[in-house]
């Protein structure tokens, strides 16, 4: 592996001619200059400089490395700018809830875009137990979820507050009617589960369902009945031949909460949480 300083010392050398004024502008003595070049020589196996007197005159693999260097150096000086400004910008893989990815993400993501162009954004989504092992892992630098997982690693604010309620056909709930629900992990499914345990009913057959529009059709169908963010019924088409079932107090609201890994608070997470920092107040009938 070629050694950066090295490769400095061998450009100045190549630019100033020879080693007494490369050593004056590197500010080091001549024997040390001298040494990483027989050393880099050594490790290339090549002769990189022809001694005319005190003049060192590069040979033909001494121009090829030179090119290299100087490419090898500029980005070792830009990678060091950039993790030194932390100035948002380039790849940010955020991790979301589809529900949240669906409705509330695109405008605040085309905010972010406005006003930081330099960020290129990838969106995963998942439940919050998988995205919080993502953003555990190093995988993704943060995600937006509810009931987002708690873990001393984990730090983060709260982004929305979000209503939910319970869909169906019927004009009455019955405990006993099947209910759909994702996959295990997602936060509906775990306050759907709550606010019956607390109603002291026993939830009926669990019919898991792949995504919210399958499950509102599976619930227009009459299948049974489903909890999910009021903001999420009205992307569906249908939406007014569903019945409202609204659970009772905070129940009926869940927080999203942006998270990120304790120790690697990113400039493109600080970015994202300065658009959430004043958001927009919750209208009556209207889930974030």
């Amino acid at each position: 592996m070629l050694d950066l300083t090295d490769l400095q010392y061998f450009t100045t050398v190549a630019r100033e001619g020879g080693v007494t004024r490369a050593s004056e502008k590197l500010h080091r003595v001549q024997s040390n200059v001298t040494t990483r070049i027989r050393k880099l020589e050594d490790q290339l196996g090549l002769r990189l400089f022809l001694r005319e007197g005190r003049r060192m005159v590069l040979t033909a693999d001494g121009h090829k490395l030179l090119a290299y260097a100087d490419r090898l150096i500029a980005l070792a000086a830009e990678a060091e700018s950039a993790m030194r400004q932390q100035e948002p910008g380039g790849v940010f893989r955020l991790g979301s809830m589809e529900s949240t990815a669906a409705v509330r993400l695109p405008d605040l993501l085309n905010q972010l875009q406005v006003a930081y162009p330099d960020i290129e954004i990838e969106l995963v989504t998942g439940n919050p137990v998988a995205l919080g092992e993502l953003v555990l892992a190093g995988e993704i630098e943060a995600a937006l979820a509810a009931g987002a997982p708690r873990d001393e690693r984990l730090d983060g604010v709260v982004a929305f507050e979000e209503r939910v309620t319970v869909v169906s056909t019927a004009a009455t709930l019955k405990p006993e009617s099947p209910l759909l629900v994702l996959e295990k992990g997602c936060p509906h499914r775990a306050r759907l589960e709550e606010w019956y345990a607390r109603e002291g009913w026993q939830t009926g057959r669990l019919i898991e369902i792949g995504s919210y529009h399958a499950m509102f059709g599976c619930a227009l169908a009459g299948m049974g009945a489903a909890l999910v963010p009021e903001s999420v019924i009205s992307t569906f088409p249908d939406e007014a031949r569903l019945v409202r079932h609204r659970l009772p107090g905070a129940l009926g609201t869940l927080s999203t909460r942006l998270f990120w890994r304790r120790d690697m608070l990113s400039a493109n997470t600080r970015a994202l949480m300065g658009l959430l920092a004043a958001p927009a107040p919750l209208e009556t009938g209207e889930h974030g």
